[in-house]
């Protein structure tokens, strides 16, 4: 079976809610553990990558806490996921042609490849933006994201 991490998955809802209060000042995560009903110990976990890759920011003090490091619209969910999981790609020699004999002349490992630029691509046309705007439809317009 094929699918995301936990890390991941809770990672993008983190961002999410990030996203949601862009622009309202830092939010601590403890809020958004709560939030997002997920473990605030886990999320601890979760944004030392994101910090890393530039994706957040953290500030200190009384005042302090985590935020986005750009628009929400100019982070996509590819961004985030790649953070999180590495590069997206399903098989080894997708990305290493050379780990398999075989490449050259195997028909499944273009398939592998097309699947992973069809991920790759929705995932990168999708951002923060478009996630909160897709949050607020289903939860029936209320969000405290503005643009």
């Amino acid at each position: 079976m094929m699918k995301l991490s936990t890390r991941t998955r809770y990672g993008v809802r983190m961002m999410l809610d990030l996203a949601r209060k862009y622009g309202s000042g830092p939010v601590l995560l403890k809020d958004v553990a709560h939030e997002e009903d997920l473990s605030e110990k886990y999320l601890s976990l979760i944004v030392l990558p994101l910090k890393a890759s530039g994706l957040l920011k953290a500030l200190r003090g009384s005042s302090g806490g985590y935020t986005l490091s750009r628009e929400p619209s100019e982070i996509t969910l590819k961004e985030i996921v790649e953070c999180l999981e590495g590069k997206i790609f399903l098989v080894d020699c997708v990305p290493d042609p050379k780990s398999c004999t075989r490449s050259g002349v195997c028909a499944t490992r273009d398939v592998w490849q097309v699947v992973a630029d069809k991920m790759t691509g929705t995932l990168e046309s999708m951002t923060l933006a478009d996630l909160v705007r897709m949050s607020r439809e289903k939860s029936g317009g209320s969000s405290n994201y503005n643009i």
